[in-house]
C-alpha cells in the first residue's frame, strides 16, 4: 500500500505556572493509504493529544509530519489534505434537523454546491438515514446519530478520519454494531482512518493494525498487524475466532506490563 503519513520522533509537553507535564516522547509510525489504524494505551497518556497533533490542532515540540513523503509544516495536515475528526460524541445541533446537520462542514467551507448535496442525500439514502433527514436529534437512536455524524464527515470528502473514540457513548450492543458499521463504510470508501479507543476488543475488531502506546509520557509500546480469515462485517464472528483471543491475549500483556514486547512482524 502506499505511504500516506508518516511521524518521525513526536515529542510534545503541556506547560503551566506550576512547570512541564511531558505527554508524548518520540513518537515514529507510518500510516498507509486505506488502512485502519488502532491506538490503544493507559487513560490520560496521551492519544488525544497525538490525534490533536495529526489534525494541526497542536504543533509538536520535537519532530516532524510527512504527507506522501513531503514535509509537513506546523500548521499540521489540514493544509495539504482533508482531515475529517469524529469525537465522543456527535455534536449534533438540536435546532437543526438532520439534513441540516450533515450539510453543517460544507456549510463552514463554503462547498454548498449541487453535487456535493447530491452526495449528501445518496450517503442518507445508503445509510438508512434519508427518511430521518427532516428529524431532530433528539428523535433518533444513539447508532443512528452517530451515523449521521459520520455522514457529516464523509460529505467533506477527507482523505484521513481521525477517530477520537467516537463510540464510547453507546451501550454495548449497539456499539459493536455502529463501530462495525463504520469501519466497514469507511474501508469501502477506501479511506485512511485512525482510532483512538480504550476498548483493546474494539482495536482488535476494527482495526488493520494496533499501535500500543506507555504510560504518559508516551512513547511506542509495539505495532501489532491484525489479519483475519473472517468477515469483518461481522463482529461477532470476528470476536468468536481464535486469532481474536490470541490477538487480544497478547495485546493485553503488552498493556499491563511495562516490561513486555510484541514482535511487530
Amino acid at each position: 500500500m502506499e505511504l500516506l503519513l508518516s511521524l518521525q520522533d513526536i515529542s510534545y509537553a503541556y506547560h503551566n505556572l506550576k512547570g512541564e507535564t511531558p505527554a508524548l516522547s518520540h513518537i515514529s509510525f507510518e500510516v498507509s493509504q486505506g488502512e485502519f489504524l488502532a491506538i490503544v494505551g493507559p487513560s490520560g497518556c496521551g492519544k488525544s493529544t497525538l490525534l490533536s497533533i495529526i489534525a494541526g490542532l497542536l504543533a509538536p515540540e520535537k519532530g516532524s509530519l510527512f504527507y506522501r513523503g513531503q514535509y509537513v509544516s506546523d500548521c499540521g495536515l489540514r493544509d495539504v489534505m482533508k482531515v475529517g475528526y469524529m469525537l465522543q460524541r456527535d455534536h449534533l445541533f438540536e435546532w437543526r434537523t438532520i439534513y441540516k446537520n450533515v450539510l453543517l462542514g460544507l456549510e463552514l467551507n463554503h462547498a454548498l454546491t449541487g453535487e456535493n448535496i447530491d452526495y449528501v442525500l445518496k450517503l442518507l439514502k445508503d445509510y438508512d438515514l434519508y427518511a430521518f433527514r427532516d428529524k431532530k436529534p433528539s428523535e433518533l437512536s444513539g447508532g443512528m446519530r452517530q451515523r449521521a455524524a459520520l455522514i457529516r464527515t464523509m460529505a467533506i470528502r477527507p482523505d484521513l478520519f481521525l477517530l477520537d473514540e467516537p463510540f464510547s457513548a453507546l451501550d454495548s450492543q449497539t456499539r459493536l454494531n455502529v463501530s462495525a458499521d463504520i469501519a466497514q463504510i469507511i474501508r469501502g470508501t477506501n479511506k485512511t482512518a485512525i482510532l483512538i479507543t480504550h476498548d483493546l476488543s474494539e482495536a482488535v475488531t476494527l482495526a488493520d493494525r494496533v499501535l500500543v502506546l506507555s504510560k504518559r509520557p508516551a512513547c511506542v509500546k509495539c505495532e501489532m498487524p491484525i489479519h483475519f480469515d473472517t468477515d469483518r462485517s461481522d463482529p461477532l464472528a470476528v470476536r468468536n475466532s481464535a486469532k481474536y483471543r490470541l490477538y487480544f491475549n497478547q495485546l493485553w500483556e503488552v498493556l499491563t506490563n511495562e516490561q513486555t514486547a510484541v514482535p511487530t512482524n
